[in-house]
């Protein structure tokens, strides 16, 4: 029986061909878009997530197949495999799969795909390690590089651990991508859902500098005041 054949037998059964017209353009896939010839199925992510539970059978290969697949969908099955083997494994098992991450990232190619997976792999992994890493994916000139970089960082927030949030968020403040710009907004957003004096002080040195997309995610939780006196700079 081919495991991998069935899986994907059923799991293109869920498609729905106006979803995928939909993500396709959600998803930005046009010429010069961010999602650039991207390929979608339809599938709901509540979806792909049953049938990742549904996928422990499959072996390295097995995994990588899906994630080298044109579709979108099956990129994020892939993905999500992934994150579930990296909390179920154990420390050499987890480096395994760490490693696995980084040489294939270039099948991480989409904002959803990032999200999902960078904090629960990459992050987790380098908690208690070297994050130098993480200093060289911010200086890639790929976009889902950089934003790996920071998306890894939720993984250190979320113990209260921020000076490598706040370090790769001042060198990606000046990128060109408003995916970025998003993206450093929301862990700066992150870093105050913790402690807001963090946030703010990193704020008061950046705050007439940085993109106005990162400045509004970054306080989106603030006050109604508090957020005009960001806006209008009258700090």
């Amino acid at each position: 029986m081919d495991r991998l054949a069935d899986i994907r037998k059923d799991f293109r059964g869920l498609s729905d061909p106006q979803r995928a017209q939909h993500s396709q353009r959600f998803f930005r896939t046009g010429p010069g878009e961010y999602g650039e010839g991207d390929n979608f199925l339809g599938i709901t992510v509540p979806l792909i997530r049953k049938t990742a539970k549904q996928c422990g059978a499959l072996n390295t290969q097995e995994i990588l197949e899906l994630l080298h697949s044109p579709y979108h969908e099956e990129r994020l099955l892939a993905s999500l495999v992934l994150v579930a083997r990296f909390q179920q494994g154990d420390a050499k098992q987890q480096k395994t799969i760490y490693n696995l991450y980084l040489k294939h990232k270039k099948y991480i190619n989409n904002w959803d795909l990032v999200d999902l997976s960078a904090p629960n792999i990459v992050g987790t992994y380098l908690l208690q390690l070297d994050k130098s890493v993480l200093y060289k994916l911010a200086k890639s000139k790929r976009l889902w590089d950089r934003r790996i970089a920071v998306l890894a960082t939720f993984a250190f927030i979320k113990q209260h651990q921020f000076d490598d949030t706040l370090a790769i968020a001042e060198l990606l403040l000046q990128d060109k991508e408003d995916l970025i710009h998003k993206a450093v907004g929301w862990m700066l957003r992150e870093v105050g859902n913790r402690e807001m004096a963090v946030e703010e002080a990193f704020l008061q040195r950046h705050y007439q500098h940085m993109p106005r997309t990162t400045l509004r995610y970054a306080i989106e939780k603030f006050t109604e005041n508090r957020r005009q006196q960001y806006l209008q700079g009258k700090l």
